[in-house]
């Protein structure tokens, strides 16, 4: 008999399906693992056991054992490194985090290690914790998260014609083609949508500086809503299909205002 390995790494819970009568099983992602399933046995019998340790992006140190690096891991211990109380008492804030969580899960497969998207995630969830403006944080994340992902869209010059972001007057940004183009460029594509250009440098900004000072980059009425809309087409395109969380956090919004 194959002896199982015993593993310990530090986790965010992606997603728990019910499983039997008193299992559950996690998806978690992990620092040395990334994408890992696993099974925690009794979990829905027991909440003590697990306590606050596998509920939706929760992070904690976990504990768990596999054969071969195949299969279902066996849940076997979880302790909780934050639980983000802050973030859940605040409906807008709670399912933003769930909004990272899911696009972290689409765009993420098993057993492929990125430490550098793991902090990703730790950090943008610690931006919304400490109070800061969750709408503008999400378009920093998205961006991010493209980029880590391998998808990161063309912004410093038209995708087609290579001339410069800002010898360009007329710019629009392309879905399908994943970059901004000229206004002669743009000409024959449908799907283009008209941006700004301070949308834009805006974005490029936000991709680079320091977390701890992305609370300086304000978006205007307009930048946040045109970059809403271009980010959105793209990860649209990419995923094909809406994400569940997003359309909850957009009707949210639309019956607070």
């Amino acid at each position: 008999m194959t002896k199982r390995s015993i593993y310990k790494a530090c986790a965010f819970v992606l997603h728990t399906l019910d499983y039997g009568e008193s299992d559950r099983i996690v998806t978690f992602y992990t620092d040395e693992f990334g994408k890992l399933k696993g099974i925690a046995k009794g979990a829905r019998r027991s909440r003590k056991r697990f306590a606050n340790a596998i509920d939706l992006f929760s992070c904690s140190t976990i504990t768990f054992s596999r054969k071969n690096n195949q299969g279902l891991a066996i849940i076997e211990n979880c302790d909780v490194i934050n639980y983000y109380s802050k973030i859940r008492a605040d409906l807008e804030k709670s399912i933003l985090a769930s909004y990272f969580i899911e696009l972290t899960d689409n765009f993420t497969v098993e057993g492929k290690k990125n430490p550098q998207l793991f902090q990703l995630v730790r950090d943008f969830l610690g931006l919304i914790d400490s109070g800061n403006n969750p709408e503008e944080i999400a378009r920093f994340f998205e961006l991010r998260l493209l980029k880590l992902s391998g998808y990161e869209p063309a912004l410093e010059r038209c995708h087609v014609c290579n001339t410069p972001l800002d010898k360009t007057e007329d710019i629009f940004f392309s879905p399908l083609d994943g970059g901004i183009k000229c206004v002669k460029c743009a000409q024959n594509d449908v799907s283009s949508i008209p941006v700004s250009i301070g949308t834009i440098k805006m974005l490029l900004m936000g991709k680079e500086i320091e977390i701890s000072k992305i609370h300086r980059l304000v978006f205007s009425k307009q930048s946040l809503k045109e970059s809403s809309e271009i980010l959105g087409s793209f990860i649209r395109h990419i995923l094909g299909k809406n994400l569940n969380s997003l359309q909850v956090l957009n009707k949210i919004r639309k019956m607070n205002m």
